[in-house]
């Protein structure tokens, strides 16, 4: 099943995801799988819970689907790209589909995409990242957006 992805000013967004506490489940891994379709349906690289509007600690990433590391792009915010400093590599811990501990480290576009979707599972937008000068713009300008009923 293909979620709708939830775009800012949706207070899921906003706000810090529940940890999973049930794992192995035939429902979680039904959500994997959903949230994978979902991400590629949008062409994404990665995907958080809440940006379906689900407050869960659950993210997918693959980045063997591509996107210019140097540009900083959120399905939550179509349309809108900003510059966004992170780190080159990183090294995340984290519980798999059976709720066993396992680390992972990345570089490049694969540490980003980590970057960016722990932000979401802390309520976090990439426009926290910038200038509040260019958030401000950006939120702007999805108000007009909205205003007008382009923004869905």
């Amino acid at each position: 099943m293909v979620y709708p992805i939830v775009k800012l000013f949706d207070p899921v967004l906003e706000r810090e995801a529940d940890v999973v506490t049930e794992f192995d489940t035939p429902e979680l891994h039904k959500l994997i799988d959903d949230m994978f379709e979902s991400m590629y349906a949008a062409k994404g690289v990665g995907l958080a819970a809440p940006q379906i509007g689900i407050s869960r600690k659950i993210a997918v990433i693959d980045t063997s689907v591509g996107e210019n590391p140097d540009d900083k792009r959120c399905l939550s915010i179509p349309g809108f790209r900003e510059q966004v400093s992170r780190g080159k590599r990183t090294t995340v811990r984290a519980q798999n589909v059976k709720g066993e501990w396992f680390e992972m480290s990345g570089e490049d576009l694969l540490a980003r995409a980590f970057q960016h979707e722990i932000d979401h599972l802390h309520g976090k937008l990439y426009i926290k990242h910038i200038s509040a000068l260019k958030r401000d713009l950006i939120k702007r300008k999805v108000r007009k957006l909205v205003k007008a009923g382009e923004w869905a």
